[in-house]
């Protein structure tokens, strides 16, 4: 209500202040495009209309849709009493706002979660010929947390007969109760075809619990996993399970996502992944140390898409860091989700890695590309706007230090790159801009390790928008997502190395998601 009532003072002030005569959808549209263009605003990225957004949540491709359900206060810029925000698209880059999903009610908060197409109705919550959609999300009960009970997080379910437009929430919830664990949380549903059962991976503090049910209404502990293995710098949350094949291989294996906080390796929000198998009931892994997803410090709580063909995975995360996701400076929302990423799982060695890039429908998003056939020694290029652009180059031959360096007339500096000594690729955005509103922001550079040394020919891609910047080596090899906040936009570009050059490098701009 609060949205349509500030949507119909911003067409009476636009009408009058215009002195306007246009139909009312042409103002409609009109509104819309200004309304996006606030500062900071990300032009290819998803963001909420308005107010708070952290977790993508019920993430489901369903009759050629993409769903993405986000955690949502709708009062406020800053977290408050969580909903489910929804949203749809047929391509994962243009969205459409819908309305609010599912509100709190007596049970709690409506906390992170997932969505699955139950097509066979094992739940009996729709019918065989309009099976249901079935949210299963965590329900934060903000009396028991601030009475200082334990119990106070159990799983809910919802379902809808209409493809998401409305909800009903099942009468007997909670289908999961708790008596004695404080974070219990996020849970993330698929159907385990070999077992012909439904799975969901829960996060209870320190590491994950698997449980099995036939109808997603009756679950059963099946294992944990994850006490001894990995990282436990902070408490872990959003998991997500799922198969992929190994490039190149007949070779399939099971990859684990778990998010932490805090304990990322540049600080704070993170997500760390393990790969190993899965039976249905329990996942094991011969993976010693921990592996992360992205090295930014601005990619957290990511999950993939359920319902995809062929076993495809595409991931999203929340683009910000619980160190300072209340404190960023904007105004009428806050926080984006980053590029939905395709994820591909490779082999080095006895080693697995998984690998996270921009789907290749962005590439259709692209356009107005100017090729550089070489980049030397601190040569410049100049750009009325670099924050809505996106930059593919390669380095010929073995790599050696360089940095990239975007500028502008303020005296902001975005610094991107690599350092031999190290074996380390690096973004630095301590100047970046607007850096003041939280000390760990602009405190240190941040650095991804590279997963080969002395490689050759190594490809890079950056994507920058109006507050972001997402970086990645050899298709995602490496990738570091982070936010910035400049002045005013980058306007200059200056590549530094003394032995590398790029040959070549491709400038392209981003269409706006929004018109």
């Amino acid at each position: 209500m609060r949205y349509l009532l500030f949507l119909t003072f911003c067409l009476s002030f636009f009408a009058c202040k215009k002195g306007s005569t246009l139909p009312l959808e042409t103002q409609e549209i009109e509104v819309a495009k200004e309304r996006f263009r606030e500062s900071y605003r990300p032009q290819y990225h998803f963001t909420p209309p308005e107010k708070w957004m952290n977790d993508p949540n019920g993430l489901l491709y369903h009759n050629g849709t993409y769903h993405l359900f986000y955690q949502y206060y709708p009062e406020d810029i800053v977290w408050g009493p969580m909903h489910w925000g929804h949203a749809t698209s047929t391509d994962l880059m243009a969205w459409e706002h819908k309305p609010i999903a599912l509100y709190p009610d007596e049970l709690g908060l409506i906390f992170s979660g997932s969505a699955v197409m139950d097509a066979n109705n094992t739940s009996g919550l729709g019918t065989k010929d309009n099976p249901p959609m079935v949210a299963i999300f965590t329900y934060h009960l903000m009396a028991g947390e601030k009475a200082g009970r334990k119990d106070f997080q159990t799983q809910g379910i919802a379902y809808s007969l209409d493809e998401g437009d409305t909800w009903t929430k099942y009468e007997a919830n909670p289908v999961i109760g708790n008596t004695d664990i404080k974070d219990f949380r996020d849970p993330k549903v698929m159907w385990h075809e070999a077992s012909k059962q439904w799975v969901m991976a829960l996060v209870a503090g320190d590491h994950v619990k698997f449980y099995n049910s036939p109808n997603l209404k009756s679950w059963t502990l099946a294992s944990e996993f994850g006490k001894n293995q990995g990282a436990h710098g902070g408490v872990w949350e959003c998991p997500d399970i799922f198969p992929l094949a190994v490039s190149g291989s007949q070779e399939q294996k099971w990859v684990l996502l778990v998010s932490m906080n805090p304990g990322a390796p540049n600080g704070g929000s993170g997500t760390q992944y393990f790969v190993g198998d899965f039976d249905g009931k329990q996942f094991t892994t011969t993976q010693k140390e921990a592996q992360w997803l992205d090295y930014g410090m601005d990619n957290y709580a990511g999950v993939t898409y359920n319902g995809l063909p062929d076993n495809k995975r595409t991931f999203i995360g929340w683009m910000s860091n619980w160190n300072y996701a209340r404190d960023t400076p904007t105004e009428v929302w806050r926080s984006a989700m980053t590029l939905p990423r395709k994820l591909t799982l490779a082999k080095n060695k006895n080693a697995f890695h998984l690998k996270n890039y921009p789907i290749d429908t962005l590439n259709e998003y692209s356009y107005a590309t100017i090729t550089h056939d070489t980049m030397k020694h601190n040569m410049s290029l100049s750009s009325a706007n670099f924050n809505e652009m996106r930059l593919d180059f390669t380095l010929p031959g073995v790599i050696d230090d360089f940095t990239v360096n975007f500028t502008n007339v303020e005296g902001n500096s975005l610094k991107v790159g690599y350092t031999k000594s190290s074996n380390n690729f690096f973004i630095d955005r301590r100047k970046s801009g607007k850096v003041a509103f939280e000390p760990s922001f602009a405190k240190e550079i941040h650095t991804a390790p590279a997963i080969q040394k002395n490689a050759k020919d190594v490809k890079f891609s950056i994507f920058m928008d109006a507050s972001s910047i997402e970086f990645f080596v050899n298709d995602g090899e490496t990738a570091m997502t982070d936010q910035i906040f400049p002045d005013i936009p980058f306007t200059a570009m200056t590549f530094t190395s003394k032995s590398q050059t790029i040959a070549p490098l491709k400038v392209s701009k981003v269409k706006r998601i929004w018109e």
